[in-house]
């Protein structure tokens, strides 16, 4: 799996298209092309990006309606449009609907790559919560990342794997706070392309056998329908 940021760039001018993604990669980007709106979609559906680098005007769907799919979503990812159109209204309509900065054609290079950095870094940053320690407890448990063990409120020790204390770590990192089921894929399992998978669902089914007193009223580890999960305290 590359550590390159990933972004998806959404452009229909094909002069245009490859000269971005040129001067992108150049700056150590890993770029995904679309060139139409429904084919963007798709692949915000299906895959983990940092920026989403979007054209207003598209042959189909256009750029204001899909950043306003991609935030119905709760998908969080950083977007930069970029749009002939330069009235005020037409960029408040942008930010309005989601965007998280907008920039008009023609633009300078340095200023987009400038825009670029800055987004992706903003991005990483709020991505980064507070990380916990070596030993995490909560309600009488106690795990243990480095044993990778975890002792029950009971005494009893379960060893855990490396993908469950991984994952336990990021639901704790990120309490209260709903966690993306893509960026679990894309934090504990490496998946910059999401598969057709339980397999996070049957890790919080571990979980709440392991730590909840009773697991079909979980109070900690809970599922969040279509969105992720979420770790509570």
């Amino acid at each position: 799996m590359s550590n390159k940021p990933s972004i998806l760039l959404v452009e229909d001018e094909e002069n245009l298209h490859e000269a971005l993604k040129l001067n992108l990669e150049l700056e150590g980007y890993e770029i995904t092309s679309s060139f139409t709106g429904s084919e963007a979609l798709q692949k915000v559906q299906s895959e983990y990006f940092d920026l989403i680098i979007l054209d207003v005007m598209l042959p189909d769907v256009d750029g204001i309606s899909i950043t306003e799919t991609i935030r119905v979503q709760n998908n969080q990812v950083p977007i930069l449009i970029l749009s002939a159109k330069n009235t005020s209204s037409d960029r408040v309509l942008g930010l309005k609907k989601g965007a998280d900065d907008y920039l008009t054609k023609p633009f300078n290079l340095e200023e987009l790559l400038l825009r670029v950095q800055k987004l992706i870094e903003k991005n990483k940053k709020m991505q980064d919560k507070d990380t916990v320690g070596d030993t995490y407890q909560f309600g009488g448990h106690t795990i243990d990342f480095n044993a990778q063990e975890a002792v029950t409120k009971e005494g009893q020790r379960i060893q855990l794997s490396k993908k469950e204390a991984m994952l336990l770590k990021l639901l704790f990192e990120n309490k209260n706070d709903v966690v993306p089921r893509e960026k679990i894929l894309q934090t504990v399992w490496g998946y910059n392309v999401y598969p057709t998978t339980r397999t996070i669902d049957n890790f919080i089914l571990n979980f709440r056998k392991y730590f909840e007193h009773d697991s079909r009223n979980p109070r900690y580890f809970h599922s969040v329908r279509g969105v992720g999960y979420k770790y509570t305290e």
